[in-house]
């Protein structure tokens, strides 16, 4: 930061008498030196002795370092529509011929009406300013056009210094810095045109804190571009260049009208206008249109926090590495000097996005830029959200990683009854946000997803009946320490620490069903039976390959916890790595990093590196393809019944805990978005708050209540800009072995069929009957009960509410199966419940020890819950 120290000269700033005496002689004798220094060329082959002062002239510097000006860089989004603009000078650079006629006599007129004449130095001119100036109370400055060019170099280049060097102003400049400026005044005429020094004055003179040069000044004090300034905007501005602050019309309008008229009165003297010109703009109104350009994402005209997200993946790309903790602890010297290397490269990038004029155009998509926020807003307004309820969605286009949209219900700087949030709902927290959030059940399609890596299929039948698991059950997990026993146990009966049993959301599931069923209903002993037949680690290989981990920390996803398998993890996952890792499915099993940046150009049009697309395969297709196959059911008869978006889509649903966070997560074969509502930075229930903005409440919150919707309604006013296409049908072995299957009566054992089905079970048995009502709330005693105290069993956990019974009755069909009241994951580890749930027996293994429970006291971007479902 450059400060502007004033030097106080002792010539110059002279108030008695004999100081103007003094100074008149010191002026003399800088008109002399400059004279003298006009014809050293001459001296030189004559062969005539310079004097001392012209050796003093001659030493002085003769070549200007010019520097490029700062120029704000834009931000914008895929067609071309600008997001923000970000600089730390407000500055457009414009030929002269983009400058009004009158722009250019007004500024010649009173600032170097001698500017044609001179050769960069007007030593008449200084001979009468020193004159005035001995005579008379007020100063005249002698500056020409050229020198206040010089200067105004100079101070750019002290701006851009690493050093703190104050600027030169004309209050603190001593002989030697005029006699400095002087010369390279000259050497400027000598290499540059007239008009290259006009061009170069008017596109760097300071107007205003929010107008550097003629365009910006144009375009702020009166929202036209600087061609089309007329005689009385023109004076005005010309006026202003003495005095910014002083002659600022919109703080000193009356002081600015009398300088305007001053400027008016030099043109008409100067015969640069006519009397009835000049008659006419003087009696005429400052007639200001002030248009303000505020700088950063803060000021975007759209998506301020994809702004923000676009601007850290900048400033990050291509990085120098941050030091370890391990190497902070034996190397703390080595760590110093890589943090260092690192900061000085994130200072840099900084400088050429605020002073570059880079040109960064975004991935956005517009279009679903403003759906996506309408939804979010219509969820929980921001200006009247009482209970602070976060609302988000984010999209991404599978097979190329590119963000379409990002959106969430608050702003970065808000008005007085509105929310204020600097961080990004959607993203990592080294991206600037607040790192993600337990994602439930919708954490369930990787076990599937491993489920069909391994060679089964979704027609295989898993015994969903089992409902404890002991500690000392064999887990099968080929990535954890030979002597690793903390995975966790569902068991009442446990000798050392009693905990609840693996509990659905309701009864009536505990039984054999197919692996397809259990995860279209969302059933979350179906899932850990799964797993119990898999490799644990193969599970979390599929979630890490796919893009997901911890947004707080950056690890890799573990499922070394049982209860993690269905939303119980300790672990946080933002809405953008959900987002792209539901893509991988969406796009046949590539799995492509996310980005938000299509290209940089600089000033010059010369294009930067950028991160760009970064695909590879995740998975392999046919299991891709089961897997789309299953979440298309989740659509037809399960969970999501009732957010079927009239497109090919396969979504699935979560809720943690107490309905603290919820989540819709879904795609069409274009499209994959994260709707996310919850709380970011507490643990509390969303059950009975108000959304909507009209005071709106729920008994039971769940997944497809408001993210659900939010889902629906976005993709089915979007969906068609994009890919809509069928996806295509996994081989027939992926779901050939499912066998047709009855619900008994008394919902308590499976009778089969002797009929093998190809297909899944008959959805038209499960479908809903003509004229079933909307999805009410569950009663309450299937609703998130209170926390019990410490030391007691856990709620009960998700599962899923009863599909529609195949005789046909209006039973409703379910909510989100896993989208439960319960601790899902309320499995002890020995030491402490893997859920941290609601102040349970071992609550808290997030921390791997007991936890708050129902605390608000948990950080930004994390909620102590263990949820699951």
């Amino acid at each position: 930061m450059v400060h502007m120290a004033a030097r106080k000269s002792p010539v110059f700033e002279t108030a008695s008498t004999l100081g103007r005496i003094l100074g008149f002689l010191g002026i003399s004798a800088l008109c002399g030196v400059l004279a003298a220094g006009l014809l050293v060329p001459v001296a030189a082959a004559t062969g005539v002795t310079a004097s001392q002062s012209i050796e003093f002239f001659d030493e002085l510097p003769s070549e200007l370092e010019v520097k490029p000006l700062s120029q704000p860089s834009r931000v914008l989004a895929k067609d071309g529509t600008q997001i923000a603009s970000i600089y730390a000078e407000n500055r457009k650079p414009v030929e002269l011929g983009q400058v009004a006629d009158v722009m250019e006599k007004a500024i010649i007129a009173i600032e170097d009406s001698r500017f044609y004449q001179h050769g960069g130095v007007d030593l008449q001119g200084i001979m009468r300013a020193a004159a005035n100036n001995l005579m008379n109370d007020t100063r005249q400055g002698a500056s020409t056009i050229t020198q206040q060019y010089v200067n105004n170099v100079l101070n750019n280049a002290r701006k851009r210094s690493a050093e703190d060097e104050e600027l030169l102003l004309g209050d603190n400049k001593d002989l030697g810095d005029k006699m400095r400026e002087a010369k390279l005044a000259i050497a400027v005429e000598k290499k540059f045109s007239k008009k290259e020094i006009l061009t170069g004055y008017l596109n760097i003179v300071f107007f205003n804190a929010n107008a550097y040069g003629v365009e910006a000044a144009a375009q702020y004090f009166y929202g036209i571009p600087a061609s089309e300034l007329n005689l009385q905007q023109s004076a005005m501005l010309a006026g202003m260049v003495r005095g910014p602050s002083l002659y600022n019309p919109i703080t000193n309008p009356d002081v600015a009208k009398q300088r305007r008229n001053l400027v008016l009165n030099v043109m008409l003297r100067q015969d640069k206008i006519t009397q009835k010109e000049h008659d006419k703009a003087s009696s005429a109104d400052l007639g200001l249109n002030v248009t303000p350009t505020q700088s950063g994402c803060v000021a975007a005209n759209m998506a301020p926090y994809f702004c923000q997200y676009v601007v850290h993946e900048f400033k990050t790309y291509g990085a120098p590495d941050a030091p370890t903790k391990k190497l902070k602890e034996e190397n703390p010297e080595k760590a110093k000097k890589m943090q260092a290397k690192r900061d000085e490269y994130f200072a840099e990038r900084e400088e050429k996005l605020r002073r570059g004029g880079l040109t960064i155009k975004t991935t956005l998509d517009p279009r679903l830029q403003k759906v996506a926020q309408a939804e979010v807003n219509k969820v929980a307004p921001p200006g009247e959200n009482p209970d602070k309820i976060g609302s988000s969605m984010v999209s991404v286009q599978p097979g190329t990683g590119k963000i379409l949209s990002m959106a969430q219900n608050t702003k970065i700087v808000a008005k007085k009854d509105a929310w204020s949030n600097v961080y990004n709902f959607n993203v990592d927290a080294n991206m600037g946000g607040t790192g993600g959030y337990q994602v439930g059940s919708a954490y369930k399609p990787y076990t599937l997803a491993a489920w069909l890596a391994d060679g089964r299929s979704l027609g295989d039948v898993v015994d969903a009946s089992q409902r404890v698991y002991e500690r000392d059950f064999p887990w099968k997990a080929s990535c954890a320490p030979d002597d690793y026993t903390a995975f966790g146990y569902y068991d009442p009966n446990d000798p050392y620490e009693p905990t609840s049993k693996l509990d659905n959301f309701s009864d009536g599931y505990y039984h054999k069903m197919s692996v397809l069923d259990g995860i279209v209903q969302s059933i979350n002993t179906a899932t850990i039976a799964s797993a119990a037949e898999l490799d644990l680690c193969s599970i979390s290989d599929i979630a890490n390959d796919t893009g997901l981990h911890d947004g707080r920390t950056q690890e890799d996803i573990s499922n070394l916890k049982i209860s993690s398998l269905i939303g119980g993890s300790s672990q946080s996952i933002s809405p953008l790595s959900m987002a792209a890792s539901f893509a991988t499915f969406s796009s046949g099993g590539t799995y492509c990093k996310p980005y938000a940046i299509a290209s940089i150009t600089d000033r010059n049009g010369k294009k930067l590196d950028i991160p760009g697309q970064d695909c590879e395969r995740a998975v392999k297709k046919k299991v891709a393809q089961g897997v789309n196959y299953a979440l298309q059911e989740v659509i037809e008869r399960g969970s999501g019944y009732y957010l079927d978006p009239e497109v090919p889509a396969g979504l699935k649903t979560g809720t943690t805990d107490d309905s603290v966070q919820t989540w819709t997560v879904g795609y069409t074969s274009g499209i994959s978005t994260a709707a996310w509502v919850g709380n970011p930075d507490k643990y509390r229930s969303l059950d009975g708050l108000e959304f909507l903005g009209d005071g709106t409440t729920h008994d039971y919150v769940d997944g497809a209540t408001y993210a659900g919707e939010a889902w629906q309604s976005f993709t089915e006013q979007v969906a068609d800009l994009y890919s809509t296409e069928e996806f295509p049908e996994p081989p027939e072995e992926l779901i050939e072995k499912q066998e047709e299957q009855e619900i008994s009566p008394d919902d308590s054992e499976v009778v089969e069929s002797d009929e093998s089905s190809d297909d899944t079970s008959d959805a038209s048995a499960l479908a809903p009957a003509p004229g079933t009502p909307t999805v009410p709330d569950p009663p309450a005693a299937a609703q998130a009960p209170a926390a019990p105290p410490a030391g007691s069993t856990a709620p009960p956990a998700g599962g899923s509410t009863s599909p529609p019974p195949a005789d046909g009755s209006t039973t409703p069909p379910p909510t989100d199966s896993s989208d439960g009241s319960g601790s899902s994951g309320n499995g002890s580890d020995g030491s402490a419940n893997e859920s941290g749930s609601s102040g349970s027996s071992g609550q808290g293994a997030n921390s791997g020890s007991g936890g708050p429970g129902n605390s608000d006291q948990a950080p930004p971007g994390r909620d102590e819950n263990g949820g699951g479902n």
